[in-house]
Formats: C-alpha cells, sequence, structure tokens
C-alpha cells in the first residue's frame, strides 16, 4: 500500500510539472478599445488583464476589470463605467476559448503564427461565442499574441442614449496584446 501511494504520489508530481512547463500567464494583458463616430473618437486602455495560454491545449482564457480602462478624458471614463458598462454592476469582463489551429504553432522555433480562436466573450452580463484571428510571437523563447476585432455594443445589451447616439458608433475595435511568462506554481 506504501508503495502504491508513493507511485500515485510520484504520477501526481510528474503531471503537475507537465501542467506547469506549458502553461503561460500574464497579469499585464493589455486591452485597447476604439469606438469612431462622426463627431468624436474614444479609445481607452486597461493594462491590467491577465491572460492564461496553455501551449499543449491551446487553452486561452482573459479577465478584466473594467474600471482599470483609463481614458484621456475624465468624463468619458465616468460615463464609460456609470452609463455604458454599468462597472458597479458588471464588474468584469472575460474570454474562456482555444486556439483551434494550435498545430500550426512551433513553440520551438522563433517566428509569427497566424492563429484562429474560438470561445466564449462575457460582457456586460451577456455571453456570446466569438471567432476572431491573431498570431502568436515566438522571440528567443518568449511567447507574446496579438489579436484585433470588433464587437457590436448591441449584442451585450449596452444601450446607447439617444442623445449621443450619433457621438458614438454602434460597434468597437478591441485590440489585445500579452506577453506571456511561464507560470510557476507558488
Amino acid at each position: 500500500m506504501k508503495s502504491i501511494i508513493i507511485i500515485l504520489s510520484f504520477v501526481f508530481f510528474a503531471i503537475s510539472n507537465m501542467i506547469g512547463q506549458n502553461t503561460y500567464f500574464t497579469k499585464t494583458a493589455t486591452v485597447n478599445f476604439f469606438s469612431k463616430a462622426t463627431v468624436e473618437e474614444i479609445s481607452a486602455v486597461n493594462k491590467k488583464a491577465t491572460s492564461i495560454l496553455d501551449k499543449a491545449t491551446g487553452n486561452l482564457e482573459f479577465s478584466l476589470l473594467i474600471k482599470s480602462f483609463v481614458f484621456q478624458k475624465a468624463l468619458m471614463e465616468e460615463h464609460f463605467n456609470e452609463n455604458y458598462m454599468e462597472s458597479d454592476k458588471f464588474p468584469k469582463s472575460t474570454f474562456k476559448g482555444s486556439i483551434t489551429n494550435l498545430t500550426d504553432v512551433n513553440f520551438t522555433k522563433d517566428g509569427v503564427y497566424k492563429v484562429s480562436s474560438t470561445g466564449t466573450l462575457t460582457m456586460h452580463g451577456v455571453s456570446k461565442s466569438v471567432t476572431t484571428s491573431g498570431t502568436i510571437t515566438i522571440k528567443a523563447g518568449k511567447i507574446s499574441s496579438a489579436a484585433t476585432f470588433m464587437v457590436l455594443l448591441s449584442d451585450y445589451n449596452i444601450v446607447i442614449p439617444s442623445v449621443v447616439k450619433d457621438k458614438i458608433a454602434k460597434d468597437i475595435k478591441i485590440t489585445v496584446n500579452c506577453d506571456y511568462e511561464l507560470y510557476v506554481k507558488p
């Protein structure tokens, strides 16, 4: 019985180490959004998004606090959080999905690899399936990723008041950039 426990402990330790070698993480992913309308351009940046990438499975997750978006104008930031995103009610946004063409990425060779990902984007209390393309860059063993995609505000029940409907576009461009580090268990 004692030998079975030792063997199981060894197997668990080996699996944990294998998982750790494939898991990459960042707490400083950058998410930008941009909205161009006839009257005014609206943009903001969030440099506190977290992301996990499992290079063995292609699983990919993101999470960010809505209130971490920073605007050039304080009034825009206030309206964004209070009127549009209702940040107190819906404090974060997440994406959970996977890279669908993971076999196209050679994590052992420097290069820029085109990838596609599919998953569920949750924002403003609404979850929708999304598919987007992007890149994974391998340089000197470091992994980074980038993607740009469009989001239709009405898909996430984000209402634009009629008073400013001509100032705000109905869709926004979201750009995501990550520099990953190997995840080391604490």
